[in-house]
């Protein structure tokens, strides 16, 4: 007669755990206590996994849930839009296409979403990709395309652009400092700057970007990095944009293995910099840092 070995009993728990763990209830832990040993040191390692991943679900149900309401509200405004106007029996051919005109508008404004959120899940996705490339020459041609946009809203440009080589996605790259130059002029005031800055930092090669503009408390940096969120939000309004530009900046970041450093000065507006590692150590580690002063 064979007898069946009976686990010991952390191993029977972990065992039992793991099976019965699913996407819905992460929130299950193992809690093997004493004594310590291999068994309930794993069992300890494992809980750490557990609560990552409830984390990242937890992350995941609450971008989707955002990118639905934000995907929404265009798709109400523009349905309530086009009743109204047929609903109308007096309405002529200036009424309608003033209601076209707004239906083109919002139709726009979901484009423009639908491209951020593809933007932020390809920058997800990792580099695929790694050419040399050179920050400047990308800062350079974002620069050029934001120049009437700065004008419009009396924001002066300055850039001190010199040679920074470093590998990457040409595209993504690019992708970030259009970003964090979109983002400095949106969240900036009439007569306020932008200054824009490329070298080479130790090792590698450096981007900088300093706006003037409302004051950022310390406490919302890190925030203002997560996807659709805003310094005041207000869901009533398109002024602030998507939320989503800077979520792009750290994708990006950390798909290149770069460091990104943010700094909110007490007059207002933010100091970026992201550093890339020099093509010969392309995989340095991702950091994010802050600081309340402003770092030269």
């Amino acid at each position: 007669m064979v007898r069946r070995r009976t686990l010991p009993r952390p191993l029977r728990v972990i065992t039992a755990t793991a099976r019965a763990i699913s996407a819905g209830n992460l929130h299950q832990r193992l809690d093997l206590g004493e004594p310590a040993d291999e068994l309930t040191e794993l069992g300890g390692i494992l809980d750490d996994l557990f609560a990552r991943l409830q984390a990242s679900f937890d992350a995941h149900r609450h971008f989707v849930a955002n990118a639905s309401h934000e995907l929404r509200t265009p798709l109400a405004g523009l349905r309530t839009l086009l009743e109204v106007a047929l609903a109308d029996p007096d309405a002529d051919a200036g009424t309608l296409r003033s209601a076209c005109e707004d239906a083109l508008a919002l139709g726009g404004h979901q484009e423009r979403l639908v491209q951020a959120l593809l933007a932020l899940a390809t920058s997800e996705r990792g580099v695929t990709r790694r050419d040399t490339l050179d920050l400047a020459h990308l800062a350079r041609r974002v620069l050029t395309s934001r120049l009437d946009r700065a004008t419009e809203k009396g924001i002066a440009l300055a850039e001190a652009l010199t040679p920074a080589v470093t590998t990457g996605d040409p595209r993504l790259v690019e992708s970030l400092i259009a970003n964090l130059v979109e983002n400095a002029i949106r969240h900036n005031h009439p007569g306020g700057y932008v200054r824009i800055t490329t070298r080479t930092s130790g090792t590698g090669a450096a981007l900088t970007i300093v706006n003037s503009g409302p004051v950022v408390p310390d406490d919302q940096l890190q925030r203002l990095f997560q996807p659709f969120q805003r310094l005041v939000p207000d869901r009533g309004s398109r002024r602030d944009g998507y939320g989503l530009g800077l979520a792009i900046v750290d994708a990006v970041t950390r798909a290149h293995h770069a460091t990104l450093t943010t700094s909110a000065p007490p007059e207002g507006g933010l100091a970026i910099t992201v550093r890339f590692a020099h093509p010969t150590h392309p995989h340095a580690p991702h950091q994010r840092e802050e600081h309340a002063e402003l770092t030269p």
